[in-house]
């Protein structure tokens, strides 16, 4: 059975999360979320020939991220479509005083930005909650700049033995139970993450999906043992 990624569900499920997803996330993942943001940033650097777009930005923690591995003065642009989320990232972009990091409202699907504007489109966990991956990577490509580069962070599955089994174990069962408990929502939001994790492509299939997108000189990172993936390519 498909996911329903609708817009409007999505929009509805991390607005219902808000207030608790920072939290959640280091819960959930004993904290190594910041450590593959930071992998990320370090495999993809920021430099000072051009602005940084982070697509589906939530509450701006890889927009941040950017920011301060530029010394604190990149421009870093940071699109989301849902507006609690947003605001707990513009207070925490206030709260760090990164002036230069802006979180616009937009939609992934249809980028309210010009075309071959940034040197970095990035997303951390949000491409697989478009609705149209193919979609989606088309319009991170479009907005970067001939040469700059897109870069992907999501979950990934890991499948050796045994810590596949043991994570799939605790990924299907126990964390949506932790996750529902302190959160409490209507969409099932963590029921949904391992079921959009487990039909979202990945591997060689999302790496063909960004040639297809107009990518080359793509490449998979894989970090902790495949629990998560880092999809890097150039336009």
């Amino acid at each position: 059975m498909s996911v329903d990624k609708s817009s409007s569900r999505i929009r509805r499920m991390f607005g219902e999360i808000a207030p608790r997803y920072d939290l959640l996330n280091r819960l959930l993942s004993l904290g190594i979320d910041v450590w593959w943001r930071r992998r990320t940033v370090k495999l993809v650097p920021p430099s000072d020939s051009g602005p940084i777009l982070d697509v589906c930005t939530g509450t701006a923690d890889l927009a941040l991220a950017y920011w301060r591995a530029s010394g604190r003065k990149a421009r870093v642009v940071g699109v989301d479509f849902c507006r609690p989320m947003l605001t707990i990232g513009r207070g925490k972009t206030q709260r760090a005083d990164a002036k230069s990091v802006q979180p616009i409202e937009g939609d992934a699907a249809e980028l309210p930005l010009a075309d071959d504007t940034f040197e970095i489109v990035c997303v951390a966990f949000g491409l697989r909650n478009v609705s149209d991956t193919d979609q989606g990577l088309r319009e991170m490509v479009r907005v970067c700049r001939p040469g700059g580069r897109v870069a992907v962070l999501e979950f990934s599955i890991p499948r050796a033995w045994p810590l596949g089994a043991v994570y799939g174990w605790y990924f299907q069962r126990i964390l949506p139970r932790i996750g529902q408990a302190l959160a409490r929502n209507g969409q099932g939001a963590y029921n949904y993450l391992p079921a959009s994790v487990g039909q979202f492509p990945q591997g060689e299939a999302l790496l063909e999906r960004m040639r297809n997108a107009g990518l080359h000189d793509v490449r998979c990172h894989r970090f902790t043992l495949g629990v998560a993936s880092l999809y890097v390519g150039e336009k």
